[in-house]
């Protein structure tokens, strides 16, 4: 398989910006070739739904921008609706393990959540916070808008949440040993 396919097949499953130099280390390549790949990979992306998005030293991928308004109805009529399945899964975990990583709420759910988490960011009910152990990634954790939503006033006030907190940290704990 030619580097350009892995290239996308990589950006696909991080559904996030990753940094040249990352791709670069990952693939065992220099960055040169990677440069080189992004530009048959944009070619071969240019007449699809998808495109290949940079910013300074980090590419994504992303909706063609020529689709950008049906995107914009889309997302709207999306954020009108109820919550999925998904969402109602990643919002449990954050609420209930929060603040929390990305790869934590992907193993837990055994599925990529980006898309997921990124549709709850934008409905203001998660919000993302710098890791202080690893300034690479993000914690998630539940915003006022969802406490507000739920009706309850502080995370002690859902069902059987401390009885939850103390079975993760006994899990935690049974596992470091």
């Amino acid at each position: 398989m030619d580097l350009a396919a892995k290239i996308e097949a990589i950006l696909f499953w991080k559904s996030e910006p990753v940094s040249l130099k990352k791709l670069a280390f990952w693939l065992t390549v220099t960055k040169n070739e990677v440069e080189e790949a992004l530009g048959v990979l944009e070619e071969k992306l240019a007449e699809r739904g998808v495109a290949l998005l940079r910013k300074d030293d980090e590419v994504a991928l992303g909706t063609a921008p020529a689709l950008s308004e049906l995107m914009a109805t889309l997302a709207r009529e999306e954020l009108a609706g109820e919550l999925s399945k998904a969402s109602l899964e990643t919002l449990t975990i954050i609420l209930y393990r929060g603040p929390v990583g990305k790869q934590e709420i992907d193993y837990i759910r055994g599925v990529n959540s980006g898309y997921t988490l990124r549709g709850l960011l934008i409905r203001g009910l998660v919000e993302r916070l710098e890791n202080p152990t690893d300034r690479r990634t993000y914690l998630y954790k539940p915003t006022f808008e969802l406490l507000s939503y739920m009706g309850i006033k502080r995370l002690e006030e859902l069902p059987d949440y401390q009885m939850v907190r103390e079975e993760i940290k006994n899990e935690e704990l049974s596992n470091e040993n």
